[in-house]
């Protein structure tokens, strides 16, 4: 699955490859669904990112982050439900912070956490190396026994490789700031993802040397319990790189998702106040600051792959529209220039399995799927309320209006002059 999901991943970014090079707009996806289907669909786009994507995943990887600074002090039972969550908290809200203040410091993090994540993966691979370098190879002995090869498991366990190879797709919300993205583009995505796959399966090669199978699925952070029996007194510091990287999923969430709902909201597809800067530091405030009060209450769950698989199911869904879209596009736009153009099979064979994936989910987790399109129907409603009814009655404009400028003068933000000139960096 490690091998499935990462070539289906790279597939999926090369299709992205070729919509980012022919629609070469800030956005991503939301911009490819609204060009095909128009603006209902572009919206249900931002909607599954806004309410599932963005605070599930920033959620999920804050439990993780929690998780792996708290079992070390927990060795021999399960971490606290309550210390889960507050540790939790404390990150999201220090890294939202950091966002807010300044983009530049969030990206400088960035480089920090990338290095940390890097030295984590090359530790276990050595390790793991080193004992098989040993003759310890007897935990490759039958593997797979026992595994659970039935359709909507493959389907459930294409979450966890949605989220092992996340990011990808990020490169698109920033194609026009790209320098030549019809070169650079596709080459960025071919190289990183070969890099992220290779490294993923060696890394998994490393665990098996020294855990088994069942040790691996028991183990509630496998990094600490590959520590524990490998590292002796340093045991301390896979948790701590691990806890760290993972902070760069959050972060890099945060500065990405906060930019496409400031996008919507300047396309009167959210409110007003998100569109909005603050004064002093000139960043998506507004929009942070929506995405840590959902990422918080999501938090308090305290179940991560319900999570994950919750955020799986939304980006499943919008991996459906994208395709679907990019089929129609080259019927409702044949003579648009297209610098990369894919054989139309592989969009058709990647929207047939994304399809696939969300209709087995249906059958495998009827509960989350169907509270997770119940989620995607409200936000239809209050689109077609909120901005699809032109003539509101007067007295509840003016509402809206108060509303607005009250949240303006708390938050101290206004309107970009020129929203597309706005500097991020």
């Amino acid at each position: 699955m490690w091998v499935i999901c990462g070539v289906y991943n790279m597939l999926c970014a090369v299709c992205y490859a070729e919509l980012g090079t022919t629609i070469p707009q800030s956005g991503g996806e939301y911009v490819y669904i609204k060009r095909a289907f128009g603006e209902i669909p572009g919206f249900v786009c931002v909607w599954i990112n806004f309410l599932l994507i963005c605070p599930l995943g920033i959620a999920a990887s804050a439990l993780i982050f929690s998780l792996y600074i708290l079992k070390p002090a927990f060795p021999n039972c399960n971490v606290p439900e309550e210390g889960l969550a507050l540790i939790a908290a404390v990150i999201v809200c220090f890294l939202i912070a950091l966002n807010c203040r300044n983009v530049k410091w969030a990206a400088k993090v960035q480089v920090v956490i990338t290095a940390s994540k890097l030295i984590a993966l090359a530790t276990v691979i050595v390790i793991g190396m080193y004992y098989i370098g040993k003759g310890e190879t007897e935990n490759f002995q039958d593997p797979f026994e026992g595994s659970d090869y039935s359709a909507g498991a493959i389907a459930i366990s294409f979450y966890s490789g949605f989220w092992a190879y996340s990011g990808w797709s990020y490169l698109n919300f920033l194609v026009d700031e790209l320098v030549e993205p019809n070169k650079n583009l596709p080459r960025a995505i071919l190289i990183s993802m070969t890099i992220v796959i290779s490294t993923y399966i060696v890394a998994n090669i490393a665990y098996v040397a020294v855990l088994t199978p069942y040790q691996m699925l028991q183990s509630p952070a496998v990094a600490v319990t590959f520590g524990d029996m490998t590292m002796g007194v340093m045991v301390w510091v896979m948790p701590v790189l691990i806890a760290v990287s993972v902070c760069g999923t959050m972060n890099g969430c945060a500065l990405t998702f906060s930019r496409l709902f400031f996008v919507a909201a300047q396309n009167k597809q959210f409110p007003n106040f998100m569109g909005m800067i603050d004064v002093k530091n000139l960043t998506p405030s507004p929009s942070l600051l929506v995405i840590l009060v959902l990422t918080l209450l999501y938090t308090s769950s305290k179940d991560i792959f319900y999570l994950i698989e919750m955020e799986g199911f939304g980006f499943a869904s919008v991996l459906t529209m994208v395709f679907a879209g990019q089929i129609y596009l080259r019927y409702k736009e044949p003579d648009l220039p297209r610098p990369i153009k894919l054989p139309i099979i592989l969009p058709i064979v990647l929207f047939l399995v994304s399809l696939s994936i969300v209709i087995l989910t249906f059958a495998q987790k009827p509960k989350e799927s169907w509270m997770a399109l119940g989620l995607v129907a409200i936000g239809v409603m209050l689109y077609i309320i909120c901005v699809k009814w032109k003539s509101k009655p007067k007295g509840i404009s003016e509402k809206m209006d108060k509303f607005t400028l009250l949240l303006q003068k708390v938050l101290v933000v206004i309107p970009p002059e020129n929203p597309d000139e706005v500097d991020w960096e």
